[in-house]
């Protein structure tokens, strides 16, 4: 592709264009896709439709200046992200173990960004161009503009404004504060004095003017797990554009200042950032690597919305995108659709139409418009509010237009259905339309567990709402004569989850036939309720102490009941049954989880006949792993149904 449709990231780029200065410079730690699905190129592409001049650095080398330096100084300033997700994150499963591919860079070779980008892009900058204004954005920076605990390195952490010398945070999708700070800075305004931009966090030396809200200093959060959970709970309650209030934290003798967060995009403001001159693709640079992986799941994808009030305590969306849903119009939406079909590329399947989740593409309730969301109570969870709007019209009739075009094949939802907002809405003709349009042979949906204590900390709805919306996806295929199958994601180890639960879990999967793949372990990410949770023992919600299973021998042993048919599994699978006291799922019984470590299983003998000499009844032949005879070397059949789990 003609790289002259993509955004400088060279001096000869430059020089091309006809520049000798750019305005804004970016820099990244992910590969440059220039695509709306990658925060780079949605916030690059809207400085440049402000009419400013921008370029990228992507994946600079770190241990020097020279590629901090590639395009120059920058006429106004820096502007700095990890990439699409936190880099940590990026480089390290649950388990702290290095990853070995990274789907954000090219050819999906590791090694290309530094532990923690936005600190270390922020160092350099500061050394190779002294004071020059520094913004930092994206999830990184996002999720971490407090205190917080970072799982990593086991530790309370400062604010990442703080460790990074940067002027100005921007948290939250930000467009809008883009286009506040890039008129103040090109107005010539100090970084230091650019102050009350919502949806912003700066560093002060004095206490703001007006009305705030103070939460428990850095020293207080660090020294006091109960002035974390306390922390947590006002920086959670206060996310919100209408009724959200200043945030004041104390560092030392100096505060952090976040502004409430900024109002989400009207519908007209969603369409104009969705029609901004995309190359929609990775940069020419990378072919000779092979591109870059993460493009190809969101190449054909349409986002339709954002923001979540599904409130799950273990995500971090509402923290980020914010739980107040902006849409964008069906004819974005269809004039996008349209602009696959000029592409060589595309075989007429798009793979997905929805957002953090599919189904939400109105606020939840007309009240939120002018009082903003509930502070003390979720939407869905444990039970749907009684104000919920749970119409599925709009939608329906969204994914209807799209199937109709001509020349798409199949319309797919991949970003996930709330289920349980589906059947609160009781909507059979949406229900209908998914099953018979919408679905690739399996739908992804997440009840994460079948333990309602569980699922309480996690924000969940109870699990009977599953099990009833199973039962209707399930009738409503066989009323098509379609085969399709529920993919249910499921946690382990999360905050409240007991090994008794756990084992619950495993029963339940060996009584329906599922044999997971995969099974995520709960990843305690900065900024989520659920990681208050993981690091202080309160929910912060009641301040009430809360089961945390922390050790790694629990996390395994939970995680193992859930794949309790891996022969791998097996010696975890009877220490976690043994320590929960649940010896009797330990055996021959068609209940039972496992058979014991020796393999043996008692000989039954007819009435009187003498013990053959081998102990305990034993037949004194070997089984293997599975259970199964040496010889005969059956099993009864048993219907699995295989899935696996978000990376």
């Amino acid at each position: 592709m003609d790289r002259r449709r993509f955004l400088p990231v060279s001096k000869e780029d430059m020089q091309a264009c006809g520049l000798k200065e750019m305005d804004f410079v970016l820099i990244t730690g992910d590969a440059y896709v220039d695509h709306p699905s990658f925060g780079t190129a949605l916030i690059s592409r809207w400085i440049e439709h402000l009419g400013y001049t921008v370029g990228i650095i992507s994946q600079p080398d770190w241990h020097n200046t020279d590629d901090f330096m590639r395009l120059g100084r920058p006429k106004y300033g820096f502007m700095v992200n990890s990439g699409n997700i936190d880099s940590m994150v990026a480089h390290y499963t649950v388990a702290k173990r290095h990853r070995t591919v990274d789907a954000y860079s090219p050819g999906g070779k590791m090694g290309l960004r530094p532990d923690r980008a936005v600190i270390v892009y922020c160092n350099r900058i500061r050394e190779a161009y002294g004071s020059i204004p520094i913004v930092i954005g994206g999830l990184e920076a996002s999720l971490r503009r407090f205190a917080h605990y970072d799982y990593w390195s086991d530790s309370v952490r400062n604010s990442v404004l703080v460790d990074s010398g940067a002027d100005i945070l921007s948290y939250g999708m930000g467009e809008l504060q883009t286009t506040a700070l890039c008129e103040a800075l090109a107005a010539g305004i100090p970084a230091q004095q650019i102050s009350d931009i919502p949806g912003t966090c700066v560093i002060r030396s004095v206490l703001p003017d007006g009305s705030f809200v103070e939460c428990p200093s850095m020293e207080e959060v660090k020294g006091d797990k109960r002035a974390y959970a306390q922390a947590s709970k006002i920086e959670d309650e206060e996310q919100d554009p209408i009724r959200g209030r200043t945030i004041v934290q104390p560092f030392g003798q100096k505060f952090l200042i976040q502004y409430p967060p900024m109002r989400p995009l009207t519908t007209e403001e969603f369409d104009e950032v969705y029609e901004l001159p995309f190359a929609r693709m990775w940069h020419p640079d990378y072919d000779k690597s092979g591109g870059v992986p993460g493009f190809s799941e969101v190449e054909f994808s349409i986002t339709s919305c954002r923001g979540c009030f599904g409130g799950c305590h273990f995500c971090s969306l509402a923290f980020h995108q914010g739980r107040m849903i902006t849409a964008r119009s069906h004819e974005s939406i269809l004039k996008e659709a349209r602009s696959f079909l000029k592409n060589p590329r595309f075989k007429g399947y798009i793979h997905d139409v929805g957002g953090p989740s599919a189904n939400f593409r109105h606020t939840s309730c007309r009240q939120q418009l002018q009082r903003g969301l509930c502070k003390n109570r979720l939407c869905l969870a444990p039970t749907p509010c009684k104000n919920l709007d749970t119409s599925h019209e709009d939608y329906r009739e969204l994914l209807e237009e799209v199937r109709q075009i001509p020349g798409i094949k199949k319309v797919f939802i991949r970003s996930g259905i709330r289920y349980d907002y589906l059947m609160a809405s009781g909507d059979k003709q949406f229900l209908s339309d998914l099953v018979r349009y919408h679905v690739s042979g399996q739908l992804k949906v997440a009840p994460e567990h079948c333990a309602d204590c569980t699922l309480d900390y996690m924000g969940k709805p109870h699990f009977e709402v599953y099990q009833r919306f199973q039962d209707k996806f399930m009738k409503m295929n066989q009323k098509y004569g379609m085969k399709q199958y529920l993919v249910p994601y499921l946690m382990s180890s999360h905050p409240g989850c007991t090994l008794q639960d756990a084992v619950k879990l495993a029963q339940y999967l060996k009584k329906t036939g599922h044999d997971p793949e995969q099974v995520q372990d709960f990843y305690p990410t900065p900024g989520t309720v659920s990681t208050c949770m993981f690091y202080t023992g309160l929910d912060p919600r009641t301040m009430k102490p809360v089961y945390v299973p922390r050790t790694t021998k629990e996390k395994s042993e939970q995680r193992a009941l859930l794949q309790f048919r891996n022969p791998r599994n097996k010696p975890l699978v009877i220490a976690a049954l043994k320590a929960a006291g649940r010896e009797d799922l330990i055996g021959w019984g068609k209940e039972c989880l496992v058979t014991p470590m020796n393999g043996r299983k008692p000989e039954a003998h007819p009435a009187g006949r003498a013990d053959s000499g081998h102990g305990h009844g034993s037949t004194g032949k070997k089984q293997n792993a599975h259970g199964q005879h040496p010889i005969r070397g059956r099993q009864a059949k048993s219907s699995k149904t295989k899935y696996g789990r978000r990376p």
